[in-house]
């Protein structure tokens, strides 16, 4: 009467017993170097899990790399239209005031000049670390200057924006001295970007250092120099101290988020380019050709002899 369960029972045990080590050898099997190294086992099943191995880890890396493009692509385009509606929203604003009486209209306009180049510049560092993330900045003043254009040749008029940017309120100044600023700042995002500090130099000292010499020495500007009767010695001083500072304080922004290194040799560069900057405003030649076109390209060729680059 037991035989029945004795054998029912060893045949359980035996069944338990080879299920455990079919699952023990399936472990070993799955973690042996035959599986692990193809040319262990058979060549053609080999080669088929090579292929599916390969074409999965290619799939895999190419998803993530379309990924990481478009969040890159997202951010920089980003920052581009964040940059756009921020400078028009400055202009905007300074252009509210001076309808108010608030500001005067050319006191207004200088601190645009000089707020603009600067806020321009410390927006770069919003944009990604890809190579192309210059050219998505550069769509800012492009596009500035396009519009620039339209408005200078009377093509689209907007009084606010030709009252709030030239000095006599005429649509064809557009063409001259604010298409010239764009310019350079496009030149200098394409060009030198934030990993040099001469472009850096030059649009401080287009937008502090120039911009300060104007304000002040119209205001305080009664003692003229020698050599050009137009320019008076507080508004050169002006330009070489905050040409100086800004161009300090913009080179410290960048240098702390590690686009290069900078020490004291660098203070006295930049003394430098702001003296050469200063002497090339002050002369007559200003009359002929626009500060915005021979203050940035002094900076940038004086910058380019200390500097080294």
């Amino acid at each position: 009467m037991e035989f029945p369960l004795i054998v029912s029972s060893r045949l359980m045990r035996s069944t338990a017993a080879r299920n455990h080590r079919l699952r023990k050898e399936s472990i070993i099997l799955h973690h042996s170097p035959a599986i692990l190294f193809p040319s262990l086992v058979h060549p053609q099943f080999a080669g088929k899990c090579a292929r599916i191995g390969r074409s999965r880890l290619v799939s895999t890396y190419a998803t993530s790399d379309a990924v990481a493009s478009m969040v890159t692509i997202l951010r920089d385009g980003g920052s581009a239209a964040l940059v756009m509606v921020g400078g028009y929203s400055l202009v905007r604003a300074f252009d509210s005031l001076t309808m108010r009486n608030v500001i005067e209209q050319s006191l207004s306009r200088k601190i645009v000049h000089v707020l603009s180049g600067l806020l321009y510049m410390a927006s770069w560092p919003m944009f990604s670390s890809s190579s192309d993330a210059r050219y998505f900045a550069a769509l800012v003043p492009l596009l500035n200057s396009i519009r620039l254009i339209i408005y200078g040749l009377s093509i689209v008029t907007d009084e606010s924006l030709i009252k709030s940017v030239t000095r006599e309120g005429k649509s064809k100044e557009l063409l001259r001295g604010p298409l010239y600023y764009v310019l350079v700042l496009l030149f200098s995002s394409l060009i030198f970007w934030r990993e040099s500090p001469i472009g850096i130099i030059s649009v401080a000292m287009m937008s502090g250092g120039d911009g300060f010499a104007d304000i002040l020495g119209r205001r305080y500007g009664s003692l003229k120099l020698p050599h050009n009767r137009k320019k008076s010695w507080i508004g050169s001083i002006s330009m070489f101290i905050f040409g100086f500072i800004f161009s300090i304080m913009m080179l410290y922004y960048f240098s702390a988020f590690g686009y290069f290194h900078m020490d004291w040799r660098t203070v006295e560069k930049v003394v430098l380019v702001s003296l050469a900057a200063t002497i090339v405003e002050s002369l007559p030649i200003s009359q002929v050709i626009d500060d915005n076109i021979t203050v940035p390209i002094t900076s940038m060729l004086a910058a380019c002899l200390v500097f080294g680059n």
